[in-house]
């Protein structure tokens, strides 16, 4: 046991400086969802050369994945997945440390592959697997959608945040895209004549602001107007907005989106437009933290120094939504949150600064070992997947009751 955790240990250290370098290419070359080719070939090219089996555009265009090890085996042995992702944010680039992400991943990688290579006896598979497009386009859930999931007992990944938490909630996600239609008219000349969806618009904004006095505290709706008219001279007839919805569990998310959806229709209304909306993007499903692994990677990632954040409150208040919320309703998943040298949130430029800088590394490499001891303490005691198989069961269906 112990000789197979130095495995995972030095081989991480041995790789330091290279995985500094691949985040560092994926960092300053910041590409928005499903067009991350740069990083899908750095990161494909790097596990090549380092012995995994490799495939590259895997089911997506800026997917991949690569394995090692078999679990086709009888008894058959665990296949453990770690998820890398890549994709950046529009204008401020790498603001949500992806680049870490997709670092943490191989670092992992990198840790249970010595680890898997050092034992006498088969372990199981390990399978690294890069998802594009988590900023909105749901990459996960094409793969799901595709099968990859399937024949897969774990799966783990690591998020930067300001602070760390071995679990924090991630929340149901839904985004509706809103388009009013009026009547265009001379704002001066013949206003009488126009019908104004800008008016609409303003409404429905204003409607759905009304409403948040009656909103759960852990209930989140925010949007914008991204199409407001032309000239201030043409009364608008077309206006459009966007909108997300987000809440705990998904069965309250659909309540949140009903009443959201009457705030939309009663702008139209009262202002004589028409409207449309309909869901953009995909539908995010709230995380659910598998309680036997976050308690095996509290264990391991406090072994290699690692130290959470004590602050009973916010560990409570969402981060955000991920489509890694849709992966953990199919197989039991972990989405621990780490501190990476900066208190600046995630989605600003002090984010993107602090998501290239050399402060980074020691928190981004302690969670790679951290992800890796997790799987290897799996590997090596397999039965502890009944275990979580139970609390996944248990927690899918705590999550389908109605509120």
């Amino acid at each position: 046991m112990e000789e197979l955790r130095e495995a995972v240990i030095n081989g991480i250290d041995e790789h330091t400086e290279a995985l500094n370098e691949i985040s560092q290419e994926i960092w300053k070359n910041p590409e928005l969802a499903f067009e991350e080719h740069s990083a899908h070939n750095v990161l494909t090219d790097f596990l090549e050369k380092s012995g995994f089996i490799v495939e590259s555009q895997y089911k997506l265009k800026t997917a991949f994945r690569a394995t090692y090890g078999e679990c086709d085996t009888v008894p058959r042995k665990p296949h453990i997945v770690v998820i890398c992702e890549y994709d950046a944010l529009p204008s401020i680039g790498h603001a949500c440390g992806h680049n870490l992400i997709a670092e943490v991943g191989i670092a992992a990688g990198l840790g249970i592959r010595d680890a898997l290579a050092k034992s006498t006896e088969n372990l199981g598979k390990l399978t690294i697997l890069g998802t594009p497009a988590e900023e909105g386009g749901g990459g996960k859930i094409e793969l799901i959608d595709q099968g990859v999931f399937d024949d897969v007992d774990v799966a783990m990944m690591a998020h930067p945040t300001p602070a760390t938490y071995h679990k924090k909630p991630l929340l149901a996600r839904s985004k509706l895209y809103i388009k009013y239609k009026g009547k265009a008219s001379h704002a001066a000349g013949f206003p009488w004549e126009g019908v104004n969806a800008l008016d609409a618009a303003v409404l429905c904004y204003q409607n759905i602001s009304c409403l948040r006095q009656q909103f759960k505290p852990t209930w989140r709706v925010h949007g914008v107007i991204i199409n407001g008219g032309v000239k201030p001279n043409i009364i608008p007839d077309i206006t459009e907005l966007e909108y997300s919805i987000r809440a705990p569990t998904d069965p309250e998310r659909k309540i949140l989106e009903t009443k959201i959806i009457s705030c939309i229709e009663s702008a139209a209304t009262a202002t004589g437009c028409s409207v449309e909306y309909h869901t953009a993007d995909k539908t995010y499903n709230a995380m659910i933290h598998n309680d036997t692994l976050c308690k095996l990677y509290e264990k391991n990632a406090i072994s290699v120094g690692v130290e959470f954040t004590n602050d009973e409150e916010d560990k409570t208040i969402a981060l955000g939504s991920s489509d890694m919320g849709n992966v953990s309703t199919v197989v039991p998943s972990i989405h621990p949150c780490f501190h990476m040298g900066t208190l600046a949130a995630n989605h600003t430029r002090d984010f993107t600064t602090a998501a290239g800088a050399p402060e980074a590394q020691p928190f981004t490499l302690n969670q790679g070992k951290s992800l890796a001891l997790t799987a290897l303490d799996i590997y090596l005691q397999p039965k502890l997947l009944e275990t979580i198989q139970a609390d996944f069961e248990k927690d899918k269906k705590k999550l389908t009751i109605m509120v």
